[in-house]
């Protein structure tokens, strides 16, 4: 099996010849934190685990990025409006005020590139005139900056290929909150529910709009919907306002992603989701990352309640590879061996790599899941 053919056969229950190895990727004060320990760093840290491994890396080879933007278009001036007691105040891309150690430059705001803390103080869509006037307009789907100029050609290309291709977006959930900030946007659901109903409608038809235009061009292999709505034990709204203001859009998406003949349909949150999962799956979900552990969320647990109906990746504990040893097979052990059989899953750490985990202990659990996945 070639890349894409294994990773498509893993997460739809099929039988791939071995599945996937995805142990996690680290985030930037990760790879400090290896380089430190000895890691070269003048190589790829993938190959330097796959050399560690004794397995062969991939080839490297070009990967088209098909260069699509679900972002607002244009995004508003990004500027640093203070510098004071080792903080920036910053008015990023989306119109939000925001505040950030110094220790970092403004760009680690709207990005995954390690585990920063950031402040709001204040967000674009306080007010309906705010939502009409500074936001809706940003939005149109053949802004010149959306896709690229040569996108049709790259979809061309994307046929051929051998490797799977992914798309993700923000959710309903994720987008309200980065117009009205989280707060604003919870008050306006219960305050409010008629312009929360007219912002997720909003959302939905252009989303479904960027879709359809991306499918009669190119068919991806894994679609997510990016839906951070859960804490430690609990979801972020009820059933209920899930349902409401939320379910329509994900139900409508995957009617549009499934027709187009996609195979797998994914939302990633963090937090707990066990009460979300039984909603995830009746919107049409088949797949759901990361399982974080510490929130109380157990992939073996959710396989028994859920069965076939959803795939996962994931779902294995940050602390235990962290701790490394027994801790850390009993832990892989615990999530690999009763999934292995069944399929629909691709396990791996479930967030980022952060940096307590050490580059030794990383070798020896990504040495542990190659064996039993079937690589070493």
């Amino acid at each position: 099996m070639d890349e894409r053919e294994r990773f498509i056969a893993a997460l739809t229950f099929e039988k791939p010849d071995k599945f996937p190895l995805e142990p996690g990727w680290p985030r930037e004060s990760t790879l400090a934190a290896w380089h430190a320990q000895g890691l070269p760093e003048d190589t790829l840290w993938y190959e330097q685990l796959m050399q560690a491994l004794g397995l062969e890396p991939p080839p490297r080879c070009e990967r088209i990025d098909p260069g699509v933007t679900f972002h607002m278009r244009p995004t508003f001036e990004e500027k640093v409006l203070e510098h004071r007691d080792g903080h920036y105040i910053v008015q990023d891309w989306m119109g939000a005020i925001t505040e950030i150690s110094d220790e970092y430059d403004y760009t680690y705001i709207r990005t995954a590139k390690d585990f920063v803390t950031r402040k709001w103080h204040r967000f674009p869509a306080a007010s309906r005139a705010d939502w009409d006037e500074k936001i809706k307009w940003r939005y149109t789907l053949h802004h010149p900056d959306r896709f690229p100029a040569d996108f049709d050609a790259r979809c061309r290309r994307l046929r051929a290929r051998d490797y799977p291709l992914s798309l993700s977006f923000p959710g309903p959930f994720w987008q309200m909150r980065e117009w009205l900030g989280f707060e604003g946007l919870c008050f306006k659901m219960a305050e409010e529910p008629d312009l929360i109903d007219e912002m997720a409608a909003f959302w939905s038809d252009f989303v479904a709009e960027a879709l359809a235009y991306i499918l009669e061009r190119v068919t991806p292999d894994f679609i997510q919907v990016n839906e951070d709505m859960a804490y430690k034990r609990h979801s972020m709204v009820s059933p209920a306002m899930t349902r409401r203001f939320l379910m329509p859009a994900w139900a409508r998406w995957g009617e549009i992603i499934k027709g187009a003949g996609v195979p797998v349909y994914s939302v990633d949150s963090d937090g707990y989701t066990g009460t979300l999962l039984p909603l995830f799956v009746e919107a049409g979900f088949n797949c759901h990352f990361p399982m974080e552990v510490a929130a109380g969320n157990d992939i073996v647990e959710a396989r028994r309640a859920y069965g076939r109906q959803m795939a996962y990746l994931g779902g294995i504990d940050k602390r235990a590879i962290a701790a490394g040893g027994a801790v850390m097979r009993a832990e892989v052990t615990r999530v690999v061996t009763p999934l292995l059989e069944d399929g629909g899953f691709i396990p791996g750490c479930d967030h980022g790599v952060p940096p307590d985990i050490s580059w030794a202990n990383y070798v020896e659990y990504a040495r542990l899941l190659a064996e039993l996945l079937g690589w070493l």
